[in-house]
């Protein structure tokens, strides 16, 4: 009985993502990014340097130093506890386990349409972390909310009264709603995934009966995850901003060394890259190979799900920090989808790619029958650790998936808040409550079933959710230039009215803020000289 179920949700999950990631999605996603990028002059090229300033650097600066508060009657976090909450989210098993399942199912240039997918992926978040703090809104308990579902319903139209300024409205109310509704699966998809992972990584690292291992691995996650969860966006912030700069350096680490082990082999896997990046045939016979439309529907895919921009997802978390300024949380988006990419997915892939040898050698283990994704990214660590990477390995991947999870609850139960935000406090907060108890019981399911299935149904969903998104992100490009400029131009010094909410009494309570922090700067820099 169980397997007729699972394998009619398999059948029709496969109908409907062949449509989903078909060409119109791949089309849409690199058409926004490349709009994006031509109206703000390719300013994830341009402000790179900008970004990293505005971010990371005064974040390492901070490290020992108190900061103080805006607003004690607020919810809010800190920039980097944002930034570790999203990063959290888009840094977790696709990094790993995600590119090596694209190399394996799309061959090495599906690699290469990741990193296509990311430079213009940049600015999409760049541009998602703008909208989502300019419309996001502050509840009379001082909690923040805001993503696409609220830069659909609160912009789209805004201003206009005119019939289309009636149509756009509308527009965006049903975008909204789909965006929210699409989320809240989304949410569940990714959980299954990261949990899946966290079981085949148990199952393949020790021996006994599989099923036993899942349900155990399926019920410690999801007793940690409800514990965690019970405290908010502080908790799930506070927990993420300690484990991530943790894991990422160790996995870092890690890899430099198994990389640097096969450094003859850098340059050969540079060149499968590349030279797979329209078409692939396995060195293996028999192997019929990949056609493009495969290789950049995985890469693509693979791409989206790891770093998520154009899901508007990691914008949630964006949305609750304490920044009043949204273009500098935007710069955070930049960073974060370069480092998710561009330095994390990077450096998996080419430890699975030099790990193994020459072309026959590769594709003897990864595209051998019954190879598993968790398995093969498993051995490439192992190759030159032994049992102390396969131990490293089971604790890297469990901490980025559950780091995942975490965020990913949180993703969802703000959708599922803004779904019934008309129900009263009374009837959010047991819709939200709903949402959680299940969330961490399919948390268990999801550790049982097959892994194949996990990545397919939130590959789909993950599609599902950004089509009303990015069709809110182009249709809102004109004002997020308009923000852009404004803030560069106070930074010029010019006279101009900021732009930090679209609500006035929020805009210049901000902006009041902004000022005050301004003193208190120069207060604390005169005090240091």
């Amino acid at each position: 009985m169980w397997e007729k179920i699972i394998a009619g949700i398999a059948k029709v999950n496969s109908a409907v993502n062949g449509v989903v990631w078909g060409w119109p999605m791949i089309i849409l996603i690199l058409g926004t990014g490349i709009l994006i990028t031509v109206r703000t002059k390719c300013m994830q090229v341009r402000k790179f340097g900008t970004s990293c300033g505005e971010t990371i650097v005064p974040t390492i600066k901070s490290i020992g130093k108190k900061k103080k508060g805006l607003s004690k009657k607020e919810n809010s976090i800190s920039q980097f506890e944002a930034f570790a909450t999203a990063i959290s989210g888009t840094v977790g098993t696709g990094n790993i386990v995600g590119v090596t399942s694209a190399i394996m199912t799309g061959g090495p240039g599906a690699v290469c349409w990741m990193w296509v997918s990311a430079f213009f992926g940049m600015i999409t978040n760049y541009a998602e972390n703008v909208l989502g703090l300019y419309f996001r809104k502050r509840d009379k308990n001082g909690d923040f909310s805001g993503g696409p579902a609220y830069y659909l319903s609160e912009g789209l139209g805004r201003n206009r009264n005119d019939g289309l300024g009636k149509f756009l409205k509308t527009l965006g109310k049903i975008l909204a709603v789909m965006a929210a509704v699409f989320c809240t699966f989304a949410a569940i998809g990714m959980s299954g995934v990261q949990t899946n992972k966290i079981s085949s990584t148990f199952q393949g690292a020790i021996d006994g009966n599989a099923q036993t291992i899942g349900l155990i691995v399926g019920i410690v996650v999801a007793v940690v995850l409800g514990l965690i969860i019970l405290g908010g966006i502080k908790s799930i912030g506070r927990v993420a901003s300690i484990l991530v700069p943790f894991m990422s350096l160790l996995f870092i680490l890690m890899s430099l060394v198994v990389i640097f082990a096969n450094v003859t082999m850098i340059g050969t896997a540079f060149g499968l890259i590349f030279k797979n990046m329209f078409s692939f045939k396995a060195a293996m016979g028999g192997f019929t190979g990949y056609a493009f439309a495969q290789i950049i529907q995985k890469g693509l895919a693979r791409g989206v799900f790891s770093n998520e921009a154009g899901l508007g997802s990691s914008v949630i978390a964006h949305s609750a920090s304490e920044t009043r300024e949204p273009v500098k949380q935007g710069f955070w988006g930049i960073f974060e989808v370069f480092f998710d990419t561009f330095v994390i997915c990077t450096l998996t892939a080419l430890v699975v790619l030099v790990s193994f040898g020459d072309e026959v050698g590769m594709a003897t283990v990864l595209y051998a029958p019954g190879a598993v994704d968790t398995n093969v990214s498993m051995m490439a660590f192992e190759n030159i650790f032994g049992l102390f990477g396969t131990i490293v390995y089971s604790t890297i991947l469990p901490l980025f998936a559950f780091t995942t999870i975490l965020a990913w609850s949180y993703y969802g139960e703000k959708s599922v808040d803004f779904l019934f935000r008309k129900t009263g406090d009374k009837g959010r907060k047991i819709a939200t409550t709903v949402f959680k108890v299940l969330y961490v019981l399919l948390v268990i399911v999801s550790a049982l079933i097959d892994g194949e299935l996990a990545w397919a149904l939130s590959d789909t969903f993950n599609g599902l959710m950004a089509l009303p998104n990015l069709v809110g992100v182009v249709l809102l490009s004109g004002l997020l230039v308009k923000i852009t400029k404004n803030y560069f131009d106070r930074k010029k010094g010019l006279d101009v009215k900021p732009m930090l909410s679209a609500y006035d009494d929020l805009n210049e309570a901000f902006a009041q803020d902004l000022a005050e922090e301004e003193v208190m700067d120069e207060v604390a820099a005169s005090e240091e000289a």
